[in-house]
């Protein structure tokens, strides 16, 4: 059977993403993925560089994704398949060209977990990611903020002279421009994966890649890398160096046997072969191998507490299988950024396959014996200089133009080439993606003027140093001052965005969106009343211009409210803070974020009892952060009764408990 690949429709019960957050996201970065400077000492001298290089403050420029729900509703979703007699690939390329399924047919065994729903939660570096698949991790330490984001997809002519599908898209965090190639050749049992990042620009670019693979997590599956050490990072943010299988007395590369969820980043030696795989109880599932410079594999598990089978269960539904996840990236661990150098790239070659070995070896007692077994494996299946001679075939075709379009991404990337003159050959950009969000820029690209408001909520802003500096030398109106003060607050110029802001907002028509710029920096430098003045007067503003039918004001006024009543209640300001929830859209206060938000103003009222009613009623904060402990501490404010399953979502272990964490 040759390749083929075609359009489908793939229906899942799934929750919308919902509007974009339209307030731009001045607060610091939350990502649980950081260590103290102090704990750095002792670490590879490449590995302790490379955790300091160029982290992420915000997430400027891209906008936040928290405006989902839990209701799902069967939906439609765009998707490509590549197919030939041995696998069935199911791509998305509506949701960050992820692999939904791959599914080995022979056996009809999906290789993958395939989650049976869609569901957003807050675990994306922007928010809304869902789990499952096969996804492409780039930008900075975390979920890529791609995770529901379209991407562009066409078919290209593979190697073997088939086709295969190029996804491609503008990374907008580091502004890199990136392909995944996905060629599946007529006769092999493996999906072999091209992966292109490229910087255009005259500058060094810190460059974050991790492909993350969610694996059945079966009682008797054991996750298999050629490694006897790890770096064990748990939800406490150490990162300490472990013997590989066990640890503390428990074998780690079994999911289900830890409790608390962790991450295993394997020390693959310098020479070794790439691979990592996920065997059950038969010795069957999936492997991942690659070229040598995604030199990275990880093991992450959700282990087998309350807080991790809770976690579980929220990503997908009841009685669901769970997942862990076998991972590969360009560094020894994800805290690490690695340089790119201008006018360069990297490239690498991935591969996916079923595999099959010796159950009583790989699940034996002796670790040295199942490693070697499953290479020796692998090496059956797809020897090492088959992957080297295909990455050699595929770098041949990296640069030849798409043909037919499959999907459509976003415009960013066609208005950075236009502004840097950039030549991408593989990837184009075309002039005919530009939108409504990039017409502002290109005016000011190509007029050297910011258009004024228009009377609806603020666009986004561009922010990379190009973009600032043309903002800098636009004529000085309120709205070009509200965007100057947050490429400059990106920046780390924090002084003068105020400035900026402050000049704006003498004269702006429309107040409360430097209203609130001004109120997250007081609140960033430790103003509280400040910033509770400041946010009190944005919310009266905002309540004043919003039309209640738009879903974008309906979206700032979310966000903002919530944003003030916190303010507030840190400044002891509860009856101000009552006001302002009192001014929120019912629907709104009736959304799980915002009756949490309301035990807490109940509490700083007084009220424990009424607070208490309002976990006993019952809520679900669709955007609950990954690693964020807010339910626990709320509830504890109450009671001294346990915390109840539908709110335990703990990833580590009481500090009081004194656990094993590893």
């Amino acid at each position: 059977m040759a390749t083929t690949v075609r359009r489908a429709v793939l229906t899942l019960p799934a929750a919308a993403t919902g509007p974009e957050n339209p307030l731009p996201a001045l607060r610091p970065l939350d990502e649980t993925h950081v260590i103290d400077d102090r704990d750095r000492a002792g670490l590879p001298r490449d590995m302790a560089r490379q955790l300091g290089h160029a982290p992420l403050t915000t997430v400027l420029p891209v906008r936040l994704l928290d405006g989902y729900g839990r209701e799902r509703t069967p939906t439609d979703l765009d998707a490509i398949v590549i197919e030939n007699e041995h696998l069935r690939v199911t791509v998305l390329p509506g949701l960050g060209g992820r692999i939904h399924s791959l599914v080995h047919k022979p056996s009809g065994r999906d290789l993958v977990y395939a989650n049976p729903v869609l569901q957003p939660a807050d675990f994306a570096l922007n928010g809304a990611w869902f789990s499952g698949g096969i996804e492409w991790n780039i930008g900075a330490t975390g979920h890529t903020t791609l995770s529901c984001a379209p991407v562009h997809a066409a078919l290209v002519p593979a190697p073997d002279g088939g086709e295969m599908v190029r996804l491609w898209e503008w990374e907008r965090l580091r502004d890199l421009p990136f392909q995944v190639d996905l060629w599946l050749p007529a006769d092999s049992a493996f999906l072999h994966v091209g992966v292109r990042i490229r910087n255009p620009h005259e500058q060094p670019a810190p460059v974050y890649w991790w492909s993350n693979t969610a694996v059945p997590e079966d009682a008797g599956t054991r996750v298999i890398a050629p490694a006897d050490e790890a770096w064990h990072f748990g939800y406490e943010r150490a990162l300490t160096r472990v013997p590989v299988p066990e640890s503390g007395g428990t074998d780690r590369t079994y999911p289900l046997r830890g409790e608390y969820p962790a991450d295993y980043f394997y020390e693959v030696p310098d020479g070794a072969r790439r691979w990592i795989a996920a065997l059950d109880e038969q010795g069957r599932g999936l492997v991942q191998t690659s070229t040598d410079l995604l030199r990275g594999r990880k093991l992450f598990l959700w282990g087998s507490g309350r807080g991790g089978r809770r976690w579980q269960e929220w990503l997908t539904e009841p009685g669901t299988g769970g997942y862990a996840e076998i991972q590969a990236g360009l560094a020894r661990t994800q805290l690490e950024h690695v340089p790119l150098e201008p006018g360069g790239e990297f490239s690498w070659l991935e591969s996916y396959g079923p595999l099959a070995a010796d159950p009583s070896v790989v699940h034996g007692d002796d670790w040295a014996a199942a490693r070697a077994e499953t290479e020796r494996r692998l090496a059956d299946a797809l020897p090492r200089a088959d992957v080297d001679a295909a990455y050699t075939a595929w770098r041949a075709h990296a640069d030849t133009e798409p043909g037919e379009r499959l999907a459509g991404g976003s415009g960013w990337g066609a208005l950075e080439v236009r502004r840097g003159r950039y030549k991408l050959p593989g990837t184009p950009f075309g002039e005919d993606t530009l939108g409504e969000e990039q017409a502002p820029w290109l005016e000011l690209l190509d007029q050297g003027t910011f258009p004024g408001p228009d009377g609806t909520v603020p666009g986004p802003t561009l922010v990379s140093r190009h973009w600032r500096d043309m903002l800098e030398t636009a004529p000085a109106e309120p709205h070009t001052e509200y965007h100057l003060g947050i490429a400059q607050w990106h920046a780390d110029d924090r002084a003068q965005a105020v400035r900026s802001w402050e000049r704006g907002l003498a004269t702006a028509a429309s107040r409360w969106p430097l209203l609130r710029c001004l109120a997250v920096a007081a609140l960033v430098s430790g103003q509280r009343e400040l910033a509770a003045e400041y946010y009190a007067e944005a919310f009266d503003g905002v309540c004043a211009e919003r039309r209640d039918s738009d879903g974008a004001w309906t979206a700032a006024t979310a966000a903002l409210g919530r944003e003030a009543i916190e303010a507030l209640l840190a400044a002891g300001r509860t009856e101000a803070a009552r006001t302002v929830w009192q001014g929120l859209p019912p629907e709104v206060r009736a959304r799980g974020r915002f009756r949490l938000l309301e035990a807490r103003l109940l509490i700083a009222e007084g009220r424990p009892d009424a607070a208490k009613a309002v976990f006993d009623a019952g809520f679900e904060v669709a955007d609950l952060r990954e690693g964020a402990e807010i339910l626990e501490e709320v509830w504890h404010r109450l009671t001294d009764e346990p915390l109840p399953d539908a709110y335990d979502f703990r990833m580590r272990p009481p500090a009081r408990a004194g656990e094993s964490t590893t």
